[in-house]
């Protein structure tokens, strides 16, 4: 049976029915999937299944790649979310942390840092907390506080993505591709902490191509496939099987085959 819920039971994310499009081009089809309050969740799926595309809907992002909600649904906290603006969406503890890393290269680390506090619930006591919360989890930031942000590694400029987006004290944090690129051990560090960053009580929702490390992370996992729930379940019952790592690697069903077939819920979640 298919999991059900009211979208303010925990507190937690739900996105119900939701479709976006660029254009005419359909990116999303009716994608339903909760996170609940304090949990980590995955999104998996190969490129061009929507991933993207959805954190960019929930975080209010998608105009600025001239996206747009077609229908659905998506609330936080029994607030609906579609469509207010980004700022907003931080205002009401939502932080999204995009794929390749994106940080201004030409400011310092310091200002980097200073840069994801603006809009952020709190004042400067607060702010001054969320630094040493971020410097904690990462010391290599407070070290190299007034370099460029430019000039630091790959593995620095995602500590720093993260740790901009961690200056805004989200309650819900929406990270993509956080180890793209990176070296294995480098990757292994960041996912420690997402791991550290969950325990403090931040929900995440994860989007990750390193299928091994997400559902090592993530309590509950959803395969996206040509803008679909293909297929969803907790994560202990998908790494037990072969189905997604046979979709993750494109060796599922034909289209015409998988447009057919119901999407699968592995277990029911919600009691």
């Amino acid at each position: 049976m298919e999991a059900t819920a009211s979208p303010a039971a925990d507190g937690g994310l739900a996105v119900t029915g939701l479709v976006v499009g660029y254009g005419p081009v359909r990116a999303l089809r009716g994608v339903s999937l909760r996170v609940p309050a304090g949990a980590v969740v995955a999104v998996l799926g190969t490129n061009g299944a929507g991933k993207s595309t959805l954190l960019r809907a929930i975080s209010g992002t998608l105009r600025f790649h001239r996206g747009g909600i077609g229908g659905g649904d998506i609330t936080w906290r029994g607030t609906r979310l579609s469509g207010v603006p980004a700022p907003g969406v931080v205002a009401r503890g939502v932080t999204q942390v995009p794929e390749g890393r994106r940080v201004f290269a030409r400011m310092t680390v310091e200002e980097n840092l200073r840069a994801g506090s603006l809009g952020a619930r709190g004042g400067a006591k607060e702010a001054a907390l969320a630094r040493e919360r971020v410097h904690a989890l990462f010391p290599v930031l407070a070290e190299r506080a007034h370099q460029r942000a430019g000039l630091l590694s790959g593995g620095e400029q995602q500590m720093l993505a993260i740790g901009r987006a961690l200056m805004a004290r989200p309650s819900l944090l929406l990270l993509d591709e956080p180890t793209l690129g990176l070296a294995p051990l480098v990757a292994a560090r960041i996912g420690e902490t997402v791991r550290e960053i969950n325990a403090a009580g931040t929900s995440v929702l994860l989007v990750e191509q390193n299928v091994t490390l997400a559902l090592s992370l993530a309590s509950y996992a959803y395969v996206l496939e040509v803008g679909e729930v293909a297929l969803e379940g907790p994560t202990a019952d998908l790494a037990a099987g072969d189905e997604v790592r046979r979709r993750y690697l494109g060796m599922a069903e034909p289209e015409p085959a998988r447009r057919a077939a119901p999407r699968r819920t592995l277990t029911r979640w919600f009691a």
